[in-house]
């Protein structure tokens, strides 16, 4: 509990700095900031994994209540840069394999789960099932959201000159208590019905789709409060900056330099997907990005949330790249293995 208050503390000093400096996000970047410098400082971080899961059921709540019957209806239309999502993939482990295998020097398995976008959890399943190294994995995948839900808020505000200081939702107390108790009662049921039944990221989308179906049909007419979205963001931004938790000096040269250089890597061939089709006017360039972006899946809801984008085309792009990813991970691994 001592280790626990304390990451409490550092985070929220986090959030205090942002706020004195005017940074953007500070309930998002504040904690990821304040926990990542308390890590390399060698200070013991923690967290309480069943709050960060809760606060994910936040954000499939906020996405759910997004839906309406003509939002539904034009994702029929996406299908054209769904068509790309696959063919990202595929760039990315054709590049990032060979990255880690020969400028890194990590064994294959420990490449491909490294290189692979899709949920820490998941990758850190296959990949100790493959005999990779789990600690590697671990750096390599939260140096890549970390970096990810830095640079692109910088983007999003000097590129397509969006307002991060927007609140994401209305007051709790502007909101009806039965719309509150609605939405809790989506949340805490979609997540744990989608969780029995074996779906990836049911913290999020058990509750997306159970809140989809409440909007749809005219029971919810309210996203959650500015409050909830502002516990989400802190504790997903906490959740992030633990893991660097008791790095050291040699694994700050070899793994976190190694995540550091892929994720050029990444951002090099997320650009030229995104102004590609921006170009051949597929889609606006904001919600190409953020639907690219090869970032967490709660990191980039919560930046769509905040700058207002098209929710269902983000949504849809990101839970198709961990579809891609988490099926094809085992099958892709033998394959890569024997060309390699």
């Amino acid at each position: 509990m001592i280790r626990i208050t304390g990451t409490f503390v550092i985070a929220l000093l986090g959030v205090a700095g942002f706020h004195l400096l005017g940074l953007p996000l500070p309930w998002l970047l504040g904690p990821i900031t304040g926990c990542l410098v308390a890590a390399l400082a060698g200070a013991p971080l923690g967290g309480i994994p069943i709050v960060n899961e809760t606060m994910r059921t936040v954000l499939g709540v906020a996405v759910g209540a997004t839906f309406t019957p003509a939002l539904l209806v034009s994702m029929a239309g996406y299908w054209p840069t769904l068509l790309l999502v696959p063919v990202m993939v595929a760039c990315i482990g054709l590049t990032g394999v060979p990255y880690f295998r020969k400028v890194c020097g990590y064994d294959f398995p420990t490449s491909y789960y490294a290189t692979m976008p899709g949920g820490l959890q998941d990758m850190l399943v296959f990949g100790e099932e493959a005999g990779a190294n789990v600690r590697s994995l671990s750096l390599v995948h939260a140096t890549r959201v970390l970096v990810i839900v830095v640079i692109l808020p910088v983007l999003l505000v000097f590129v397509w000159q969006a307002d991060l200081s927007n609140p994401p939702g209305v007051p709790a107390r502007a909101l009806p208590w039965t719309q509150m108790a609605l939405m809790g009662l989506c949340g805490l049921v979609g997540w744990r019905v989608a969780k029995a039944v074996g779906l990836f990221g049911a913290s999020i989308l058990g509750p997306m789709a159970l809140t989809a179906a409440a909007a749809l049909t005219g029971l919810l007419e309210h996203r959650p409060p500015a409050e909830a979205i502002w516990a989400a963001q802190f504790f997903i931004g906490m959740a992030v900056g633990t893991k660097y938790a008791g790095i050291t000096l040699a694994e700050v040269r070899r793994d976190v330099l190694a995540g550091l250089g892929f994720c050029a890597i990444l951002m090099v061939l997320t650009l030229i997907f995104v102004e590609g089709i921006y170009a051949l006017g597929m889609a606006p360039g904001l919600e190409a990005v953020l639907a690219f972006a090869p970032g967490g899946q709660a990191e980039m809801t919560v930046l769509a949330l905040i700058v207002g984008a098209d929710m269902a085309f983000v949504i849809a792009h990101h839970v198709l790249r961990l579809v891609v990813v988490i099926l094809g991970a085992p099958v892709f691994a033998r394959l890569f293995g024997k060309i390699g």
